[in-house]
């Protein structure tokens, strides 16, 4: 269990992140077109899962940005926004902003992918939401970086999350 703050005040996450050098577990998300994902469809590239409460606020949304951007100069990396949105809400998101570079799925149905990996906050106003985390794997499924943003309100590391691909 981690403890993290949401303006300034204490929240408790469901476990732990995967620790460095285990295998990233499986998934099964939704995508926008409500397709299922698993950790199988993006096998041999490198992942960068975004994870975030909801694309609708300030933080969560500039975190898509950067990593949008960031993608362009990524070679065989895939980033996926993780978040229990409703896959039409991060559709539009998306469109609204003309972000073509990351892949956007949802926890929505079971939050099962929070609990999974840890990271569902289990305390305060965000309760059940996902809390601000990034995790790196590399092309064989092997977890290079993890971070769970101390402060909800606060981006992630983009530039450690980007290094722990080329180190």
């Amino acid at each position: 269990m981690a403890q993290i703050t949401l303006g300034g005040n204490p929240v408790e996450t469901s476990g732990s992140l995967p620790e460095i050098g285990s295998k990233i577990p499986n998934f099964e998300l939704v995508a926008i077109d409500l397709s299922t994902k698993t950790l199988n469809d993006y096998k041999g590239s490198n992942l960068i899962l975004n994870i975030f409460p909801s694309v609708n606020t300030g933080i969560c949304s500039a975190s898509v940005r950067q990593f949008n951007t960031e993608a362009n100069e990524l070679e065989n990396t895939k980033i996926l926004c993780i978040s229990r949105d409703l896959p039409f809400a991060q559709d539009q998101f998306c469109a609204a902003e003309g972000l073509e570079n990351v892949v956007m799925l949802s926890d929505f149905k079971t939050g099962k992918f929070g609990k999974d990996y840890g990271l569902i906050m289990t305390s305060g106003g965000f309760d059940s939401l996902h809390s601000r985390c990034v995790i790196v794997a590399d092309s064989k499924g092997t977890v290079l970086y993890t971070e769970q943003v101390p402060e909800i309100a606060q981006e992630p590391n983009y530039k450690a999350a980007l290094e722990a691909l080329y180190s």
